[in-house]
């Protein structure tokens, strides 16, 4: 067969003539590509060809396509768990000018998982669940609700509240009505000022204040309602219940931000309280809008009171035990001394918080210890202070137990620290141990001598017994005050005299006058 003839063009002769063997490789390349590309006679037609998968990577060996360069995977990138690549283009090889685009590396979101989103971005903090503590979550739950059930209250209230001030039935004019109105609140606003006097006990007490806070809201809704059965006292009573819901509102307002410190981890302090708001409205509008639905069928107001309140101070106190704090204020302090006497351990942050009492409020006078007392209250006759006043003749304080109000006082000298104060209320509370199992003993050893379970005076110890005690407190508060510093702190609780509440008596050496 004769070779085939190919016809060159003068520019292709001139260039095969310079030694332009490109050229030559090129056009020989374009022969080979259209001899393959038509069939042999006889052959089948061609088979159809499977769509070329794009693959993003490193070229396999051996394998190319005979198609456009695949694009060029400049980066990816991660946000809240979906991923994307950045690719560009222009044959894998970017230039000046060229597009770059994202391409996601998993399938869209369904509307639902949107939906979600869109609900997590308004109810919980960037980054959750690691953003933030644990014992958030249990918080946030029964917060929510105890604003569910507070919403469905004041739809109740303020409807009771128009009625006994006549608008709905046109008994007083609207000037009167405003009036009304208007001392109402302002009433409310001067328990508000009176109430901010409470100060530091809203940083060391915040769990019993907010607590009390709650309950006083619901006190505040009783009156309020009470009005629909005497309208004629509509004026005191909305006075009187608009007072305790202020200061309900400014316990609540607070005791807010050192509970959202505490959830918080890192500086997101300010996202996590404008979650927590937002939850606490969304639920106060659900409340809300649930009520005025079951309001249009008038049920029995007493009963829907009664069901709504047990439901809210249920969900205020649920909410308050959930709280987990690190301080160690005068329960929290009383409850980890307690098991360090006990059982050596000291309590972790869930347990401490979870045993903390409650409804002892700071203003409550039947308390134990009394931390910084004057000594007219401490001492009711001089012997007393001279028996032990060389036991604490070293110390910057002086623990002793008065059997006439059973209480244990732990003065304070004036040359008295922070951990000089810790120390003190660590060593009323080993002396409050030891009188307590002396009487509890005594008590057992009385009844068994005499088969009699009640007695009309209470039992104290004798003069010898209380100062074997004190010997007996001094010498294990000396070698176990440092270890339950150590174990406290192992258990993440921070210590500070402030949160105790100490007194601002302070004893002196009467040399020094």
């Amino acid at each position: 067969m004769a070779p085939i003839a190919l016809k060159k063009s003068a520019s292709s002769a001139q260039g095969l003539t310079r030694g332009g063997a490109p050229d030559a490789r090129g056009l020989v390349r374009d022969a080979v590509r259209a001899t393959l590309a038509s069939p042999p006679l006889g052959s089948h037609p061609p088979l159809p060809q499977r769509q070329a998968e794009i693959r993003f990577g490193p070229p396999v060996d051996g394998f190319a396509l005979d198609t456009a360069p695949a694009p060029r995977v400049l980066c990816c990138e991660e946000i809240d768990g979906r991923r994307w690549s950045y690719v560009v283009d222009d044959g894998g090889h970017p230039r000046r000018g060229s597009a770059v685009r994202a391409v996601p590396m998993q399938s869209p979101m369904a509307p639902l998982e949107e939906l979600m989103s869109f609900v997590r971005s308004y109810v919980v903090p960037e980054g959750f669940p690691d953003s933030v503590t644990p014992s958030y979550v249990p918080y946030m739950t029964w917060r929510a609700l105890k604003y569910f059930f507070g919403g469905a209250m004041g739809v109740f209230t303020t409807r009771t509240l128009l009625n006994s001030v006549g608008v709905s039935k046109n008994r007083a004019t609207s000037g009167a009505i405003a009036i009304n109105w208007i001392l109402k609140d302002g009433a409310g606003r001067v328990g508000k000022m009176l109430f901010a006097r409470q100060g530091k006990k809203f940083d060391y007490d915040l769990k019993q204040l907010r607590f009390a806070g709650d309950l006083l809201m619901e006190l505040g809704a009783g009156v309020e309602l009470a009005t629909a059965a005497v309208p004629h006292l509509f004026l005191p009573l909305a006075c009187a219940a608009n007072v305790v819901k202020n200061v309900a509102a400014v316990t609540s307002t607070s005791t807010r931000t050192p509970i959202y410190k505490a959830y918080a981890k890192g500086e997101n302090i300010g996202d996590v309280t404008a979650k927590g708001e937002s939850v606490g409205n969304m639920a106060d509008l659900l409340g809300t809008g649930l009520c005025i639905l079951i309001s249009k069928r008038n049920p029995s107001l007493v009963a829907s009171f009664a069901f709504l309140s047990c439901g809210y101070v249920f969900s205020a106190y649920q909410e308050v035990k959930s709280i987990v704090l690190n301080t160690l204020n005068r329960a929290r302090f009383t409850v980890a001394v307690d098991s360090f006497i006990k059982t050596g351990h000291v309590p972790s942050l869930k347990e401490g918080n979870s045993k903390e009492n409650i409804f002892c409020p700071p203003w409550s006078k039947h308390t134990p210890v009394v931390l910084g007392p004057r000594f007219c209250d401490a001492f009711q006759e001089p012997t007393s202070f001279i028996a032990i006043e060389s036991l604490f003749e070293k110390e910057r304080y002086m623990v002793t137990y008065n059997p006439s109000k059973d209480k244990i006082y732990a003065l304070l000298k004036d040359q008295a620290k922070s951990d000089d104060i810790l120390k003190a209320a660590f060593h009323a509370h080993v002396l409050l141990y030891f009188i307590r199992l002396s009487n509890t003993n005594q008590a057992l050893k009385n009844l068994r001598n005499s088969n009699q379970s009640k007695y009309e005076e209470p039992i104290h110890p004798t003069n010898a017994d209380f100062l074997a005690h004190m010997v007996e407190s001094s010498k294990i508060v000396s070698s176990s005050y440092a270890i339950f510093k150590r174990k406290a702190a192992e258990q993440g609780w921070i210590m500070s005299e402030s949160l105790l509440n100490p007194g601002r008596a302070r004893l002196f050496s009467a040399k020094e006058h």
